[in-house]
């Protein structure tokens, strides 16, 4: 785990916030799912928000993850070297994300680099992980692996074609109930900006009187 200073005061009020947030039940879920789809090789972590951050700190689980997502030979992140210097374990979580992004996760649901590596806010790791998940399942391409009770298959939009000659025919009908404006006439309108003509009370106009007094 990254080193960080206590916090104080209102910080400390924001961090135990967010870490309320966190969920064991889904940490447990992620771990399964990522065990799932990486294979052989990866060693399960204990239990705990701090050990579900060591496991994955230093990204490069998280770009085995997002290349398992691929055909072999496709994968978006070519090489993944293995080293402790902080700037490229950052690099590989930052390469990690753009991955995700371009894999169809909205960039809402995206955290940021320093929540992880740093720790600040591992509820929104699990939030990318979870949309990562669902949008794999909805993708349902064969490189899901795992239970597909894990993540929520999002709903897919129908998009509906139309021939230009359906087309055509649906702007002559809008035409019709619209109706035609040839022949209207504007006599008697006032036209708009127009000032209107207010006659007093005591008129002679107004009392039927139209002879000069």
């Amino acid at each position: 785990m990254a080193n960080r200073g206590p916090s104080y005061g209102l910080s400390r009020e924001v961090q135990e916030k967010i870490d309320q947030k966190y969920s064991q039940e889904l940490e447990a879920r992620l771990v399964d799912w990522i065990m799932a789809q990486c294979g052989d090789g990866l060693e399960r972590p204990e239990p705990g928000k701090q050990n579900f951050q060591s496991w994955l700190m230093d990204g490069t689980i998280l770009c085995r993850l997002i290349n398992s997502l691929y055909p072999s030979g496709m994968e978006p992140i070519k090489k993944i070297p293995e080293s402790k210097m902080a700037f490229k374990q950052m690099e590989k979580i930052s390469q990690f994300l753009e991955a995700a992004e371009a894999y169809g996760v909205v960039r809402g649901d995206i955290f940021q680099t320093v929540d992880l590596w740093e720790g600040k806010d591992m509820a929104a790791v699990q939030r990318t992980l979870m949309a990562l998940g669902s949008e794999a399942l909805t993708k349902d391409d064969g490189h899901y692996h795992g239970n597909k009770d894990w993540f929520h298959r999002k709903s897919k939009g129908h998009r509906r074609e139309f021939s230009e000659d359906q087309l055509r025919q649906g702007r002559a009908l809008i035409g019709m109930q619209m109706g035609s404006n040839r022949g209207a006439s504007q006599a008697g309108m006032t036209g708009y900006g127009t000032p209107r003509q207010i006659m007093r009370y005591d008129s002679p106009r107004r009392n039927g009187d139209r002879s000069p007094s």
